[in-house]
């Protein structure tokens, strides 16, 4: 158990705004003329709160971009459009397994995902981090969930996932529920 290599979900970490911030920097070389914001999303955006080691990052454009230019440009960076994973407006992108590795991108661990800026699932990514950023009790009490859904899961990502949609479904809709009162 000491074994911090063996846990899924790791103390929160300064570093991972640093590497958002790396990751970032080369989307933006690439597409650097592509009207984009790029967004820290997930646990590893919320400052003191535990969480698997994976970056999460959406890329959000507006009316006036087409998809496919985004595409093209991640393309040129090694990725692939993985389509929509069953999630509306929300298409992920993996990278390409090359012998040519790069030095940011294949050794920062992240899942990138394109939205459009009126997306369902973008709005409930800021909503529930800005949320969990501002309130530290319900912070505290997603990461006392996510730790016992890790427990349960053996220390096993796939599990973890498929455990976490159903055991921290109603946390996370409830907290979505207070953020947009909030917001009104």
């Amino acid at each position: 158990m000491n074994n911090k290599k063996e846990m899924l979900i790791q103390n929160y970490q300064p570093g991972w705004t640093q590497d958002f911030n790396s990751i970032k920097e080369v989307i933006k070389e690439t597409l650097w003329d592509t009207e984009i914001t790029i967004e820290h999303v997930g646990s590893t955006a919320v400052k003191d709160l535990a969480a698997k080691p994976i970056i999460d990052i959406d890329i959000v454009y507006g009316k006036n971009v087409a998809f496919e230019t985004i595409k093209e440009g991640l393309e040129k960076l090694g990725y692939y459009h993985n389509g929509d994973q069953g999630i509306k407006e929300r298409e992920a992108f993996k990278r390409e397994n090359s012998n040519k590795k790069h030095q940011i991108l294949d050794f920062i661990t992240h899942h990138l995902y394109v939205c459009p800026i009126h997306s369902k699932e973008l709005q409930r990514h800021i909503l529930f981090r800005d949320y969990l950023i501002k309130n530290t009790n319900e912070r505290e009490a997603y990461q006392k969930i996510k730790l016992e859904i890790a427990k349960k899961a053996n220390q096993d990502q796939k599990v973890y996932a498929k455990l976490k949609e159903t055991m921290a479904k109603e946390f996370i809709e409830s907290i979505l529920e207070k953020a947009i009162e909030k917001k009104a």
